[in-house]
Formats: C-alpha cells, structure tokens, sequence
C-alpha cells in the first residue's frame, strides 16, 4: 500500500486526506490539533510545523507522496523542501510564486511535482490542456467562485480558505490575455452581471488566476478568469482597499505596529468563516472557442456542486480535495510520470489522465457537463 502525508488539516486538506484514505496509508500533518482532532481515528495525525525544515526532512522521509495544502504563503518554501527531499508532490496551495522556478530542481531530483491541482486553478486547467492538443484555440474563459448558499450582511460571502489568501486575491494585480499579449488590470476590475438557472443573478470580475497558463498556453490570444461573488460584493472589497485595510505598510497602533493587512484578516476571519454545518455550493464555468479540423467550434463546461452534509464536506472542499486526489492516484500509480513541474494542463493533455480525473470525479458526484455549439 502507497503511503500518503498529507501537509494541511484545514477543510480542503481533510477531504483529500480521507478520499485517499480508502487506498492508501495517509498521515496528515499540520500545526493545529483543533484541526487534527476533526479527522477520523483511522488517520493518523503528526503536529508539524512545515516552516521546521528538520521536522518537515523527518517527516517526508519514507512516504511516497507529499500532498501540499498549506496556505498560499506557506506553500512556494513547502513545496522546495519536498521537493528538495526527493519526494514527488500534488500541491494546491496557490502560492504566489512563479511555480517553474522549481522546475530545474524538480527535474534534478527526478521528482513529479504537479501544482495548482484545485478546481481553479486545476480541473479548469485540465480541460483546457485536453483541448489544446486537439483544436486550436483562440478564446479561454473560466469564471468560477464559492458561495454560501444563505447571503449574510455585510459582504455575502464565506471563504473554505485562509481570509489571507482570499486578500491576496482581491489585491493582486489580474494578469489576462488580450489580442495575444499579457496585460495587468486591477483586481475586481471589469465587473459584469451572469445569470445561472437555480442561482440567480452573480458578479464576475477580474482576479490572477491564469497563472501557469501564461506561459504554457502564450499562443491563445485570448485568456481570462473572472471570480464569481454575489452582486455588489466587489464594490465593498473596493471600500476596504481604498481606505488601506489591506496595506501591508505597517502603522503604530496604541504604541503597537501592525499592519493594516494581519489586522483586516483577523476581522475577517470569524466574518468569513465557513462553519462545518454550512449550506454552500461551488460554481465553475468554461468557455473554449476555436477550430478544429478548420470548423469552428464552441465548447462550454459547467460544474455546480453543494454540500455534502452527510459527509460533512463543502463543496469547495470536494471539488478541489477531489481533483487533487485523483491526480495524486495518477502520479502514485505511475500513469502521470513526467518529471519537473506540472502545472495540471500538463495533466490534461493525456486523454487518459483527463478522462480518469472525470471519472473520479463522476464516482463522487461532482459533475463537469459539457456542450457543444
């Protein structure tokens, strides 16, 4: 039986931990025992500090994956020690960072690393890598967003995430694709109203969530991912940035230095909250225009996941813990192999991995329907 360690013990990283529990030995590492304690017994739990590069060594020392979900600022520094480890990794921490900045280390250490492995970043980029091998594209466009299902005053909105990294969201500058060349615009910028049947009426507007696809998809002239929220919530995040609450100047403070950032965050975190008991659901549509075969063609997929309370998973958790764990099957099973960084499009363009990811996916409830136009 392959051995699992599961780095993050938060929402997400419980999910994954249990669905490859079912085949696998799994530990589950993390700092909290709050969040070690919600796992079932049959896991086994090890308190690690993963910014304890001796501990973190030990740790990785006899298993035959690494799962990465710490939070995105945890995650560049995580993911080059384990990688520095010899070990090979299926991470969704979403850091910052530039993930080929690892990839020369990762193909040194003969380590498959594949990152970004979610929802979105994730399964939209595993579509989209199937279809590139098989058409040429000229237009991707991903809109996706978590939402709880009852809208709570002020901001209508319960994150599965650290409030850290949905700040970053909100604050980093969004990179897209227009007439083949990257441009930056404002985070929260070009907002437009989209309709869904059984959800209503949502906002999407520009957030940095092309990432790798920068760079491995440069040839399709039109790229962008809008996050989805309920409308008028952009208007709000605005306020707080315009005011400074997410500047990360420090200011003094009854003596006291902070910054505005670490405070704004703890306000945010009880606010922001996504409590076990829940109602949530999970959006995520794709747009993919181009030709195949000098015929134009449209494709769409839409994927709309709720809770599970029975298993006491958000959707959130189940569509990025899921595609996570079926890619990290991939990779323990030898069928996804390639050495050095794998951004998931890698994963898609193999029409076996991407229709195994469908598949898992399908077993669990979590359905990407697809039309054609």
């Amino acid at each position: 039986m392959k051995h699992v360690l599961a780095l993050g013990a938060g929402m997400v990283g419980r999910t994954i931990a249990q669905d490859l529990a079912n085949d696998c030995a799994v530990t589950v590492a993390d700092i909290s025992v709050e969040n070690l304690s919600k796992l079932p017994k049959s896991i086994r739990k090890l308190q690690l500090d993963v910014t304890d590069e001796v501990a973190l060594k030990q740790a990785v020392k006899n298993v035959d994956l690494v799962v990465g979900a710490v939070p995105g600022f945890l995650g560049f520094q995580t993911a080059r020690r384990v990688i520095e480890a010899g070990k090979n990794l299926v991470d969704i921490s979403f850091f910052a960072e530039n993930c080929f900045d690892l990839d020369d280390l990762a193909k040194r250490k003969r380590v498959t690393a594949v990152v970004d492995c979610g929802v979105a970043p994730g399964l939209g980029n595993i579509v989209l890598g199937y279809w590139n091998k098989r058409m040429t594209i000229q237009k991707f466009i991903c809109y996706v967003g978590g939402l709880p299902t009852k809208r709570e005053y002020p901001f209508e909105y319960k994150s599965p995430f650290s409030p850290v990294d949905v700040i970053e969201e909100y604050a980093r500058p969004a990179r897209l694709v227009e007439n083949g060349k990257i441009v930056a615009k404002p985070a929260l910028s070009e907002p437009e109203i989209v309709n869904y049947p059984d959800i209503g009426s949502l906002e999407a507007f520009n957030t940095d969530g092309l990432r790798s696809l920068l760079f491995t998809m440069r040839h399709i002239p039109e790229m962008k991912e809008k996050t989805l929220r309920y409308v008028g919530h952009s208007e709000k995040i605005k306020l707080l940035q315009a005011a400074g609450f997410f500047s990360e100047k420090e200011i003094t403070v009854g003596g006291a230095a902070i910054k505005p950032r670490d405070f704004t965050s703890k306000i945010l975190f009880e606010q922001w909250k996504l409590g076990d008991d829940d109602d949530e659901f999970t959006l995520l549509e794709l747009v993919i225009e181009g030709k195949q075969n000098g015929k134009p063609k449209r494709l769409r997929y839409f994927l709309l996941d709720r809770t599970d309370h029975e298993a006491k998973q958000s959707s959130m958790s189940r569509t990025t813990g899921f595609t996570c764990a079926a890619v990290a099957r991939l990779v323990l099973s030898g069928k996804y192999k390639r050495k050095g960084i794998s951004p998931p499009e890698f994963v898609g363009e193999n029409e076996a991995c991407f229709n195994f990811v469908r598949r898992e996916l399908e077993k669990r409830k979590v359905k990407l329907n697809q039309t054609e136009e």
